[in-house]
């Protein structure tokens, strides 16, 4: 069901509950108040006719006298019914009255407490104790609230009309407001419509910036902006890397076609085929970062404890062997007081993060003739960093926005050996263990590259 058509439906059945609860509660004070009333007229019909018969002493000497039958009655269907004191009946208004339902409430009746009750569908009746001279007489007096109940039958008539004559008017309401509540939605959905991957660059209208559907169009343009940089960095990356994986295999196929045409001696094939061996060599290392990178988005192992330091440690030995003489320094900063084994414990895959250090040492090593400081301290009681500096060639302002672009190399990289794509490595390696990787580096001062993890509790 779409939602237009929930909220209407909801509107509906909300006004509707409201408009029979107030129709129920105006039909129940006007039911409730017809019949006080006309409780009261039959009280007081049986009170007079207690006055007139009982108190003048006509039912004890039996003689009527002048007063007939109709005078007593002053209510449309009206039935007056006296009993004696011995519960023989005294007086009719009638001859043709049941006295069933009388007899039946007869000893029922206390002094001072009157007696409702119904006879049938729509007769309403009273009985009371009516003292004099020490003795009581029981009155019964019975009527049908014609105009009472016709008017209730009005007043139930006129509820059920303006209650249907309301819902259609509340249904009509219900599918404008919704229509108008959702006006926006429908033109996010047209905008959103017209986009696709060809023209991401397309944003959806914000609005006021400042409702519920603004707020959504915006949170939109985030996700559009977000999927706009995704696809430019894919394009750029499978640009680069068929160029990255061009040049060797052009080069191995060249190697090998111009061996198989002019090698005649077996120095000659010795020397194609070491070129070869040298290309396969590069297009296999290339191949084995671009499937690290990917692999890096994949499902990690569960974080266990790491001890950072070792992890630093393994990569400087690393390094070691292949930058032979060169210096590389270790300095510890400021600790926190904890036992010495758990100081520099953090969560993660002990593998990924020597090779997300090694990297960011390799980097410093190979673009730097100077030394290179590697430093590992507390950045806050929760916080652990690892800063490697070095005195290299530095990257200016523009190729700091673009270093962790897969495949992108700097100028000053382009003859040196790499493929531009240890830092995207590092940088998501560090992402995924929670941490965060930053670059400063100034134009022929060199680089420092900075890492925050979050310690394990301690």
């Amino acid at each position: 069901m779409l939602i237009r058509n929930k909220l209407m439906l909801r509107f509906t059945l909300l006004v509707l509950a409201i408009q029979v609860s107030f129709s129920a509660f105006i039909y129940y004070f006007y039911a409730t108040t017809r019949r006080q009333r006309f409780e009261h007229r039959l009280e007081n019909a049986a009170t007079l006719s207690g006055r007139l018969l009982v108190r003048t002493g006509k039912l004890a000497t039996g003689n009527l006298g002048s007063i007939r039958r109709g005078d007593l009655l002053t209510i449309a269907g009206e039935e007056i019914s006296i009993y004696g004191p011995s519960g023989d009946l005294r007086y009719s208004s009638a001859d043709a009255i049941n006295q069933a339902p009388n007899l039946l409430r007869l000893k029922r009746l206390k002094p001072g407490k009157p007696l409702l009750f119904t006879i049938g569908l729509k007769r309403e009746a009273i009985g009371l104790a009516y003292e004099h001279q020490g003795s009581f007489y029981y009155i019964f007096v019975s009527a049908v609230d014609r105009m009472g109940w016709a008017q209730l039958d009005r007043v139930r008539l006129l509820l059920l009309v303006g209650n249907v004559g309301a819902l259609a008017l509340t249904i009509l309401a219900g599918w404008y407001f919704s229509g108008s509540a959702l006006r926006p939605v429908a033109r996010i959905i047209r905008q959103a419509e017209r986009i696709s991957a060809s023209n991401l660059g397309r944003r959806l209208h914000e609005g006021n910036r400042r409702d519920e559907m603004a707020q959504l169009a915006m949170t939109f343009n985030v996700m559009l902006a977000g999927l706009e940089q995704a696809f430019e960095s894919q394009k750029s990356f499978l640009s680069h890397a068929s160029h990255e994986l061009r040049t060797p295999l052009t080069t191995l196929m060249g190697t090998l076609e111009t061996a198989l045409t002019y090698d005649q001696t077996l120095e000659e094939a010795r020397q194609s085929m070491s070129e070869s061996l040298e290309a396969a060599r590069h297009l296999h290392g290339l191949t084995n970062s671009l499937l690290a990178l990917v692999k890096i988005d994949g499902a990690l192992p569960a974080p266990v404890p790491v001890r950072l330091d070792e992890c630093l440690s393994q990569a400087l030995d690393y390094v070691r062997v292949n930058y032979p003489g060169r210096e590389l320094r270790l300095v510890f900063g400021e600790l926190p007081e904890a036992d010495e084994s758990d100081v520099f414990m953090v969560p993660g895959n002990a593998q990924l993060l020597t090779t997300a250090l090694l990297n960011l040492l390799d980097n410093a090593c190979k673009y730097s003739a100077g030394p290179v400081r590697a430093e590992l301290a507390y950045a806050d009681a929760h916080t652990l960093r690892v800063r490697i500096i070095d005195t290299g060639p530095g990257l200016s302002p523009e190729e700091l926005k673009r270093i962790y672009e897969p495949l992108y190399r700097a100028s000053g990289a382009v003859s040196r050996p790499g493929y531009g794509l240890g830092l995207p490595l590092t940088q998501k390696i560090v992402q995924r263990h929670g941490g965060r990787l930053e670059l400063a580096s100034v134009v022929g001062e060199g680089t420092t590259a900075t890492v925050w993890l979050p310690a394990s509790a301690q």
